[in-house]
């Protein structure tokens, strides 16, 4: 069967906001009473009971992309693997949630998403319990990837149950639950590292991978008990279920074409440039499929017509390549050119920190979209620009303004960019629209990785700081002319 009329009618201009056209039954009289009507746990709608299982399976991806930072040493040890081996653990799982994201996103869209939720849970469970239990360094590996496959599930398939909850109450969802979605992200990658050398000092590496365990099933146990039914799926004319298609053969070729670009993009210092031609081969194919299928994967002809939310993508990936390569390049700087400890380069990312975690909460109490992301793109320029003017002996206040710099955009970025996703993508793939926006944040994040790998090659110096420092500055200054120009935000300013 075709897709419905909704996503038919989307394509050909510009997308309307989404809550509106999808809010059945009442009319705009009645939206006040639907607003103050209780939940299924009998707390008004976007309370703290729907919203605290979405949050703890949200912080389970990014708190186990830092973590492991302070674990590599002693894995490595203890498997006899050097530091490129060790390298592959913090690789597969970037790998297996960028690709995972839209995927997951777009069953959560069809299968619906409190289904999906549960399963990544169990998936977590699993990965947890492989990790902990590994008895050799490929188990690792796999557990990697479980965890990136089962955590993957948690973002788009939160996305999606705020969508059902806004259609409930008839009205959007606040931007204060978007930013708390953001916060938990946040927050638990800022935690990482210390709760990851915590639990290395305090039982072993091993204890990295254990405690996902609890920490799903406390999630699990939550999403049961508050997270609501999935809605009954549309039924067709005849009165029987609409045939849903997951659309197998697109999502393998999106699954092929992610992972060629990600392999290519994992070593830019020499790269595979033959990689390219499979990548644009499996593109195409993937297009030319997702414009003759009957239920794609991903509606091509959408996001052909939908500039504003393709421009998201571009604001997201961009602004989190930046983030990224301040993030772990210049922690690498300050330990090996500065000679500072891990513990004191710690301290001194503090408030790179700490202004996200503010910005992500602030970001949440503007009505527009366009000056906090404008914001951002002028402190990131900024940032880029201090950054080319560090030394060796550059006073100590420099370097915290420089960390306040790139912090401050994570804050800002993240809640707006997750608003813009709302705004502008049709209501019934959120889900799936919620996975691409991760997805262009992964691919950032590993092209700055391969960006640190190329500037600073065996060691971190002045000369590899200042050459990022430069892309930084050159991105920065491109990413304010897209947010200044982008007409979709001027008219949600």
């Amino acid at each position: 069967m075709n897709r419905p009329g909704p996503s038919a009618v989307r394509r050909g201009g510009r997308p309307a906001a989404p809550v509106p056209a999808a809010a059945p039954g009442p009319a705009p009289s009645a939206a006040p009473a639907l607003a103050a009507a209780p939940g299924p746990s009998g707390e008004p709608g976007f309370g703290a009971r729907l919203t605290a299982p979405l949050l703890m399976g949200s912080l389970l991806n990014p708190l186990n992309t830092t973590m492991i930072s302070t674990a590599l040493v002693s894995i490595g040890h203890s498997f006899g693997i050097g530091a490129a081996g060790t390298a592959w653990l913090i690789s597969v799982l970037y790998l297996a949630s960028a690709v995972a994201q839209p995927v997951l996103g777009k069953l959560a869209d069809t299968l619906g998403p409190r289904r999906v939720f549960l399963a990544g849970l169990v998936v977590v469970v699993a990965s947890g319990l492989v990790g902990t239990l590994a008895p050799g360094f490929g188990a690792l590996i796999v557990s990697r990837v479980l965890l990136g496959i089962g955590t993957s599930a948690a973002y788009p398939a939160a996305m999606a149950v705020l969508r059902d909850e806004s259609r409930r109450l008839g009205r959007p969802t606040p931007r204060p639950v978007l930013a708390r979605l953001s916060f938990a992200a946040l927050g638990s990658a800022a935690v990482g590292p210390a709760l990851g050398g915590l639990l290395v000092t305090v039982v072993g590496w091993r204890g990295i991978f254990a405690v996902n365990v609890p920490i799903a099933l406390l999630t699990l146990g939550a999403a049961l008990r508050w997270v609501p039914a999935d809605p009954p799926r549309e039924r067709a004319a005849d009165g029987g279920a609409v045939r849903v298609s997951l659309d197998p053969l697109g999502t393998g070729l999106f699954t092929a074409a992610l992972t060629v670009l990600v392999l290519f993009l994992l070593d830019l210092a020499d790269p595979r440039w033959w990689l390219l031609a499979p990548f644009a081969v499996l593109t195409a194919v993937l297009a030319r499929w997702q414009l003759r299928a009957p239920q794609p994967f991903m509606d091509v002809r959408m996001l052909a017509g939908n500039g504003a939310l393709l421009r998201t993508y571009a604001r997201h990936g961009l602004s989190y390549l930046l983030i990224y390569c301040m993030m772990y390049g210049f922690t690498q700087w300050l330990e090996e050119a500065r000679g500072f400890s891990s513990g004191h380069a710690g301290l001194l990312m503090l408030p790179m920190s700490v202004t996200a975690l503010v910005c992500s909460l602030l970001g949440a109490r503007t009505k527009g979209l366009r000056g906090p992301l404008a914001l951002a793109c002028v402190l990131l320029t900024a940032g880029g620009g201090i950054l080319l003017l560090l030394s060796g002996d550059s006073p100590l206040g420099v370097l915290l303004i420089a960390g306040a710099c790139f912090g401050a955009p994570q804050g800002l970025v993240g809640t707006s960019n997750q608003a813009a996703v709302q705004a502008y993508a049709p209501a019934e793939s959120i889900g799936a629209a919620a996975g691409l926006q991760r997805t262009a944040q992964y691919i950032g994040a590993i092209t700055a990785s391969s960006l640190i790998a190329l500037a600073y090659a065996d060691a971190a110096s002045d000369a590899g700081l200042h050459l990022m420092a430069a892309v930084a500055v050159v991105l920065g200054v491109l990413l304010t002319v897209l947010t200044l120009t982008d007409g979709a935000l001027r008219a949600r300013t």
